[in-house]
């Protein structure tokens, strides 16, 4: 797939470019795929664009501010208008926000099915066999908010250590009061970094933040 301005010239896949973009060319993709099943691991179910759409709800956790939603959101619908039947129905489907809008690209592109990445990873990985023997699971992504609940890693994790009555740590870059509800007697929720540090230098410091409220909850948890 490429997509082509209105001279027809190629167009680099960043937002400064698909603004100008004047059409997107399908001719260029392999004919072998539409024979394939083409499965995508998906942990959410956003729409492309809108309010609950990849810009709105993942572009802050990115550092994108109101008006740089507003920007990206406006490209994305302005591509949408320029695709094929079958790419438009696919923008609001489940799962068309993932990943910046790839979701979309699979769903309307390549026909592609959505299935829960936990679900596929931890089949992949054999997870339920070996959090049945674990002592403790710890699980974790960059925002702790109401997505979580809504299918990502860290709700599936949780759900698979729930089944073997086996404890979990979720450790987030933050964690959102909309989020709290996913804590409870099993499952313990922790924040990595250190109250008043700046967006910038928590996501430069991300490994060390980690490594540190890690250490500082396993002592507690041993203790």
């Amino acid at each position: 797939m490429v997509l082509r301005d209105q001279d027809g010239a190629q167009l680099a896949p960043v937002p400064a470019e698909l603004e100008r973009c004047a059409a997107i060319d399908v001719g260029r993709l392999d004919t072998r795929l539409s024979d394939c099943l083409v499965e995508a691991a998906c942990d959410v179910t956003n729409p492309l664009l809108g309010p609950t759409g990849a810009s709105a709800v993942y572009g802050p956790q990115k550092g994108a501010t109101p008006d740089d939603i507003a920007y990206l959101d406006g490209v994305l619908t302005h591509l949408v208008s320029l695709s094929p039947p079958a790419a438009k129905l696919a923008a609001v489907l489940p799962g068309a926000g993932a990943a910046g809008g790839l979701g979309w690209a699979l769903l309307g592109f390549l026909g592609a099915r959505m299935r829960p990445g936990v679900e596929l990873v931890a089949e992949t990985v054999g997870l339920d066999a070996a959090v049945a023997v674990a002592d403790l699971v710890l699980t974790g992504e960059g925002s702790v908010d109401a997505q979580t609940l809504r299918g990502k890693t860290p709700a599936g994790v949780a759900a698979v250590a729930g089944r073997h009555g086996v404890h979990v740590i979720v450790f987030g870059g933050r964690v959102t009061e909309d989020a709290r509800s996913f804590a409870s007697d099993a499952v313990a929720l922790v924040t990595i970094t250190p109250e008043g540090q700046p967006l910038d230098a928590a996501l430069r410091r991300g490994p060390e933040n980690l490594r540190r409220a890690v250490a500082a909850r396993l002592r507690n948890h041993v203790g």
